[in-house]
């Protein structure tokens, strides 16, 4: 960052912590060096008892209090580095594109770091934007983005060819953290996430983060759960749509009534499957009954990709240590045309919002 841009983020900074009041605002401090040199800033958002700390690798959310942590993060950036991508945002594409690639306007695209054996690309390819370090962005205003009191904008520069995805596009994400209620020890709150992107050729861009939340600890399959998606797309075996979409009526992916995320079924295998996001934005509500906490998920996307960690292997976590909600664009949608797009074009920027929201028992 030049010494230009720095007076005006550090003003803005000002103002920021100086509106959300005396036990509100932004500090930033640093985490640590990457193994390339650079340098990784640690954010920390607070709105009286509600904090989150983001990370500029990966655009990482480490840690998330309402007031209690909600989600699985990184104690170190070292471990940050070599580990899972928790909190991490997923570009440029998030989940699985198949094929080895795609084609627009008449042109192939070859991606790279591309599974040889199901020519499948996932999550943007090995260095994703995940797995890069971003900028604190010094005038979120002119990148468009609204005055928040507690928030935080990074941004990072991906070239054209970058692993294989045409057009150099330019991507900021916002998070924002504000307190909404506090009664009768019950703390209300929201974590907002807004992404913005721009590109200067067409290109394919689908933006998620990759949040693990536990609402309390151990296995989440008995949580509660309840969506208010009445579809959900199929898979093949490779977790590639089929292009079929189907109502969650009748089947096991029918949440539509609240109950434990495991259905208390023995061969329950777990999910990783996208749901139809319903025309209002509302996905549903996450709750563990044994801690009070709930979290309500809203979205202006598609889709939503629920994943409960069937994979984990107590490397710390167990399996169904976590669920995460990735709101995005549904699954290998550059080779499927009856998809909602996610073709990006010069002039025509993007700009999509998320909301996680709280209730939860104050720790005093």
């Amino acid at each position: 960052m030049n010494k230009l841009g720095m007076v005006p983020f550090f003003l803005w900074l000002l103002v920021s912590t100086a509106l959300a009041g005396p036990d509100s605002g932004v500090t930033i401090v640093e985490w640590g060096t990457l193994k390339n040199g650079e340098s990784v800033k640690l954010i920390t958002l607070q709105d009286g008892a509600v904090r989150a700390k983001i990370a500029t690798y990966g655009a990482q959310l480490i840690s998330l209090e309402v007031p209690q942590n909600v989600v699985l993060g990184h104690e170190t950036l070292e471990d940050a580095e070599g580990g899972a991508v928790y909190g991490s945002v997923i570009g440029r594409y998030a989940n699985r594109i198949s094929g080895g690639g795609f084609t627009i306007d008449g042109t192939r695209y070859d991606l790279e770091s591309v599974n040889p054996k199901t020519g499948i690309q996932i999550h943007g390819g090995k260095t994703g934007f995940q797995r890069q370090n971003w900028e604190i962005e010094p005038d979120p205003g002119k990148a468009g983005f609204p005055e928040f009191p507690v928030s935080i904008t990074l941004k990072l520069r991906s070239p054209h060819e970058h692993e294989g995805f045409p057009g150099n596009i330019s991507v900021w994400v916002q998070y924002r953290l504000k307190l909404t209620g506090s009664e009768n020890s019950v703390v209300s709150s929201y974590l907002e996430i807004e992404y913005r992107a721009e590109t200067d050729r067409a290109t394919h861009v689908n933006l998620t983060n990759h949040a693990y939340f536990n609402l309390g600890a151990g296995s989440v399959a008995g949580h509660q759960m309840q969506l208010h998606c009445r579809e959900i797309l199929e898979f093949d075996d490779r977790k590639i749509p089929t292009g079929r979409i189907l109502e969650v009526a009748g089947t096991p992916f029918d949440y539509r009534k609240p109950g434990p995320i495991g259905r208390n079924d023995a061969e329950f295998e777990g999910l990783d499957h996208c749901f139809v996001v319903p025309a209002d934005g509302n996905v549903g509500t996450y709750t563990n009954p044994e801690t009070g906490l709930s979290m309500e998920i809203a979205t202006d996307q598609p889709g939503v990709q629920i994943y409960i960690s069937n994979h984990f292997k107590n490397n710390p976590y167990p399996k169904f240590g976590a669920i995460c909600f990735e709101t995005q664009h549904y699954p290998d949608t550059p080779n499927q045309p009856d998809f909602p797009s996610t073709l990006l074009r010069p002039g025509e920027p993007l700009k999509t919002v998320t909301r996680f929201s709280f209730k939860g028992v104050s720790r005093e």
